[in-house]
């Protein structure tokens, strides 16, 4: 299918993600179904111009065939229950996608089973937060080659493209959709195998950063001797890292926004969350023999962060929140 081709697809679980896939889809001329047990989310999405689909069987009867559809729940079991239950209502030749955050194991069952029906399924592992909207997501894409092509029209709306980047020096790729966004990793759960490192090494450099502001905002400490003592201004040490540094990033660029609006991060409770895939990352890392020392203390961190609300554990809050809408539980 070439690029450029507007597809029809549905679409399941219409919340931060879900919700702005389905408007950058719809934004790139394609003809989005949409689904959401909660009615007032899914209002909102039909108003921009989706097509309401009040069940599943409703969003599938609504599809032309070979049917699409992506489901973006949280993984486990509102994930299974969603793909299960399409199965029971869905063709051969029909694909579904699952673009949550799901451990790659339970792809590669599910690809397998839903084979026997000849129903086909893609894992993608989606990066982009609620900006993904404006700036496009990361895909990283685990499927055949045959379904991966199918979809190619989907996912080359979905990405940033070229932007501003500097092309790589030397690069010189047959195929050039990653330097615009996504790739196709390999067979079913690849996608969600590489996304699933991916958010181990976020964990590790929002450590980093959290750690090393810590550290100067600690050199203000009345303990330190008073010629060592620097009331340094953090929001200014991240503005200028920014603009230069080897150290720069989003996760920078998120955290001068967090400090500029407040200095001491009293907005933030410092109770950091864990998903799945961090923990996921640790577990393959044993299971391969891999040392992951950076990705396994960043881990152990946030278990801590629960009991002892730091400057670094706010930041880490903040930086959350910043790329993800993340709000934290409180302390118990």
């Amino acid at each position: 299918m070439a690029k450029g081709t507007n597809m029809q697809l549905g679409i399941i679980g219409l919340g931060r993600m879900g919700g702005n896939i389905a408007r950058r889809l719809m934004r790139g001329g394609h003809d989005v179904v949409a689904h959401d047990r909660d009615q007032s989310i899914a209002s909102a999405l039909i108003e921009d111009g989706a097509t309401p689909a009040d069940s599943l069987a409703t969003l599938v009867d609504q599809l032309e065939t070979p049917r699409v559809v992506w489901v973006m729940l949280p993984a486990g079991a509102p994930t299974e229950d969603a793909i299960n239950a399409l199965a029971e209502r869905m063709n051969a030749g029909d694909i579904i996608i699952d673009g949550g955050n799901t451990f790659y194991k339970d792809d590669i069952r599910r690809a397998k089973a839903l084979s026997s029906q000849g129903i086909r399924y893609a894992d993608v592992g989606t990066s982009g937060g609620v900006w993904g909207l404006e700036r496009g997501y990361c895909m990283m894409v685990g499927a055949d080659q045959e379904t991966f092509d199918q979809l190619d029209p989907l996912f080359d709306t979905l990405a940033p493209g070229y932007g501003n980047l500097d092309r790589t020096h030397g690069r010189n790729a047959p195929h050039d959709s990653a330097e615009r966004g996504y790739i196709h990793a390999g067979p079913v759960g690849a996608g969600h195998y590489v996304k699933m490192v991916h958010n181990g090494i976020e964990y590790g450099l929002m450590q980093a950063y959290a750690e090393g502001f810590e550290l100067m905002q600690s050199k203000s400490s009345p303990e330190l001797p008073e010629e060592e003592r620097f009331d340094l201004n953090l929001a200014d040490v991240a503005e200028v890292w920014r603009r230069g540094s080897v150290v720069s990033s989003w996760l920078l660029d998120l955290t001068a926004q967090a400090l500029t609006g407040d200095p001491k991060l009293d907005h933030y409770s410092g109770a950091v969350a864990d998903s799945g895939e961090g923990r996921w990352t640790i577990d393959a890392a044993v299971e391969q023999g891999v040392a992951t020392p950076v990705l396994a203390n960043a881990l152990f961190a946030r278990f801590n962060s629960r009991k002892d609300s730091t400057y670094a554990n706010r930041l880490l809050s903040a930086m959350r929140f910043g790329f993800g809408g993340h709000v934290e539980p409180p302390k118990q």
